[in-house]
């Protein structure tokens, strides 16, 4: 028993002694197979990176040509350039005597005519002219009395002298009159009233005022340009003459009607609408968007000034030119009429 098991033992450690480090033919077919699959799968890499580099632009290049083609034959054609409108100017009156031929460059008013910002003297230098008047409501550079030219009645002539008047011939309809001039010569000696004026204000003077009755406003501010009167930035419009005469028209009316009710113009406030101005002259869709003199449903204040633009249509018809910058056969018009 025991010689058994120190063969036992022997056995073991010659066992021990047999073992070698030395690989065998099937780790050499594995270490073979490994850097094979190594340098397969780094050669791929390197030689995707380098096809990339070198086709992947052309590849973009070719797909954004392509897209484009494809979007200009989808892509519908644009349509017909329409005409815009104009740009929301503010209207204000300006006095033919000092209109200027060229318009102003970036104008924030319109008119009949052009004109440049100037004032007659300026405390600080800026972009808008100084006016010294008393309301601030109007855009207004010149004060303008009201005119009552409305006919009066005359006392009636005496029986002779339309005794006389009807013997006389009547000249025939349509023929106009020649006066006989004077035979005797009036030498000019420089004290009559005809003379002929020194200064642009003394002729201005002279000449029967033009513009709408109303009060110039009050305005800080100055320009560089100096002019006996202040006048904004305005540029002429195909449809400057035509407002203008517009709110003439309303504006005449508006005082007949304040005459014939005796308004003694003990109301202050405003009184705001909104309407159509069609083509035709015609006035549609009115209504009162703001009144501060008798906000009642049935004020009178504001039931006046509908009158006032109302009642003297239609007005004159578009001309052509005027027609040809506005896209609708109408304008949105917002009237403000100030009780003060």
């Amino acid at each position: 028993m025991v010689l058994l098991g120190q063969c036992n033992v022997r056995m073991s450690v010659t066992g021990l002694e047999e073992t070698s480090l030395r690989p065998g033919r099937f780790e050499y077919k594995r270490l073979v197979w490994a850097l094979v699959i190594s340098l397969a799968i780094h050669g791929g890499g390197y030689g995707g990176y380098r096809l990339t580099r070198a086709v992947l632009p052309g590849l973009l290049q070719r797909y954004k040509i392509l897209a484009a083609l494809a979007d200009a034959l989808h892509k519908k054609p644009a349509p017909p350039p329409t005409p815009s409108e104009p740009p929301p100017l503010a209207f204000v009156e300006v006095n033919p005597t000092f209109a200027t031929p060229e318009p102003p460059k970036d104008a924030k008013y319109y008119s009949s005519q052009n004109s440049k910002a100037a004032n007659p003297d300026a405390t600080v230098d800026s972009n808008i002219p100084k006016v010294t008047g008393k309301q601030q409501e109007v855009t207004k550079t010149e004060d303008a009395p009201r005119k009552f030219d409305k006919l009066q009645p005359t006392p009636a002539p005496a029986k002779e002298t339309q005794q006389e008047e009807q013997a006389k011939p009547k000249p025939p309809v349509g023929d106009l009159a020649m006066a006989k001039p004077e035979t005797i010569l009036h030498p000019d000696k420089g004290t009559q009233e005809h003379t002929r004026p020194r200064t642009l204000a003394e002729a201005k003077a002279r000449q029967p005022s033009s513009l709408m009755p109303g009060q110039k406003m009050q305005q800080d501010g100055g320009v560089r340009r100096r002019l006996e009167t202040s006048l904004f930035d305005a540029k002429a419009t195909p449809f400057g003459a035509y407002d203008a005469a517009f709110i003439a028209a309303v504006q005449q009316h508006w005082y007949d009607l304040l005459d014939s009710m005796n308004f003694a113009f003990d109301r202050h406030g405003h009184v705001v609408l909104q309407f159509h101005l069609n083509y035709d002259g015609t006035i549609t869709d009115m209504q009162v968007v703001d009144d501060t003199v008798d906000p009642t449903p049935d004020g009178i204040m504001g039931f006046l000034c509908q009158r006032a633009v109302n009642e003297p249509a239609p007005y004159e018809r578009w001309p052509r030119e005027m027609r040809l910058q506005f896209e609708k056969n109408y304008r949105e018009i917002q009237f403000t009429f100030f009780y003060d």
